[in-house]
């Protein structure tokens, strides 16, 4: 039984003996107050969350009602230098390469397993956040597709930045500070689509990627979402791509055309052997380069071209 449905409960009885004997009881004014935490101010776009919550422990899941319901949704602007989907332009080159993925994507989908996506490189600004991002808004422009973006880089966050939304709380702060997933999941403006940032900084990040507690986020938030996209730090410099990786369904690395050293492409790769690599998407192709030329380069798999001109972790 979680410490909330421990509070909600205690919170009844007491009422209850209160109107027993005729003294007053005072209502806690948050779930944060009722489990002794620090007080967190709930905005008037947010409904009460303790109804839902109680009835998601029960479950032991979520429902994408329960989100829509109660998560908070504080209005993201996206960076359209960054985000071609919010870009003006409703013909941008890189919007069709991530269509391209995207239907990539559904394709493997009708022979295997595949729902939870691993973003990596093999070192940074290869251009992975920019991926992650960008696919998670081709996949929810799918009519009724529902995707939830989760920025797993807790040592470099960069994915609330382009998307313009806060920061905290978030992934972090669930598995530390024993937040609940309705707490650190944002709503954005599209039907469907769904975000949880990294959080507060941390400096034991390996420790927290590789709990139960991750495991059990995973769990818990699959059965409300059709795809759950994940952005990771870079593959060679620390461990955390490879433990989300075996988390994950499946794992895409950016690499970068013209930069990306082969040798460590091919160290990146060795690093997810024991993840079920997908594919390699090539970014900052130039337009008049045959996709061929660098498709034999990095793998005989590569799933999308991203636009000419990003580089960004």
């Amino acid at each position: 039984m979680s410490r909330i449905h421990e509070a909600i409960k205690r919170a009844e009885q007491e009422k209850a003996a209160g109107r027993g004997n005729g003294a007053p009881v005072e209502h806690a004014a948050s779930v944060g107050e009722m489990v002794g935490e620090e007080p967190r101010a709930v905005s008037a776009s947010e409904p009460a969350k303790v109804p839902e919550l109680k009835a998601h422990v029960q479950t032991g899941v979520l429902s994408y009602e329960d989100v829509r319901a109660n998560c908070a949704q504080p209005g993201w602007k996206p960076d359209p230098k960054y985000v071609v989907f919010s870009n003006s332009n409703p013909f941008h080159p890189g919007a069709e390469q991530f269509r391209t993925l995207r239907s990539r994507l559904y394709r493997m989908r009708e022979s295997q397993r595949l729902q939870t996506v691993l973003i990596s490189s093999a070192i940074p600004a290869e251009g992975k956040t920019l991926v992650a991002t960008n696919l998670a808004h081709a996949m929810v422009r799918q009519q009724g597709c529902r995707v939830l973006l989760i920025d797993g880089d807790f040592r470099s966050p960069r994915v609330h930045v382009l998307l313009g939304a806060p920061g905290t709380p978030g992934l972090a702060d669930y598995l530390q500070n024993g937040a609940e997933e309705l707490e650190v999941i944002q709503r954005g403006p599209e039907e469907g689509f769904c975000f949880v940032p990294a959080g507060q900084q941390v400096t034991h990040a390996s420790e927290l990627i590789s709990s139960e507690r991750m495991k059990q986020f995973l769990e818990r938030v699959k059965p409300a979402f059709d795809w759950i996209i994940i952005d990771s730090p870079p593959a060679l410099p620390v461990a955390d791509a490879s433990v989300l990786g075996g988390l994950c369904d499946g794992v895409l690395l950016v690499v970068k055309a013209n930069s990306t050293p082969a040798e460590a492409s091919q160290k990146a790769c060795k690093e997810l052997q024991d993840t079920h690599l997908l594919g390699v998407v090539l970014n900052t192709v130039e337009e008049n380069i045959g996709y061929g030329s660098y498709y034999s380069n990095y793998s005989n798999r590569a799933y999308g071209l991203a636009p000419s001109g990003y580089a960004r972790k």
